[in-house]
């Protein structure tokens, strides 16, 4: 699967933000792995925010 540079580019930059990552261990992530750290963080954000409606 192939998807648009500038979305490996966001991806790769919000989980290198929140998690400090280095850019070769998100990109060796296989897609959906990258996307669900992504959507961790997102929850960790509205936790935090008190925006969770869970």
């Amino acid at each position: 699967m192939t998807y648009a540079p500038a979305q490996l580019v966001d991806e790769v930059a919000y989980v290198a933000y929140y998690f400090h990552w280095p850019l070769e261990t998100i990109l060796a992530m296989e897609h959906p792995l990258r996307r669900t750290f992504i959507n961790a963080i997102g929850d960790i954000n509205r936790e935090i925010n008190g925006t969770d409606i869970r």
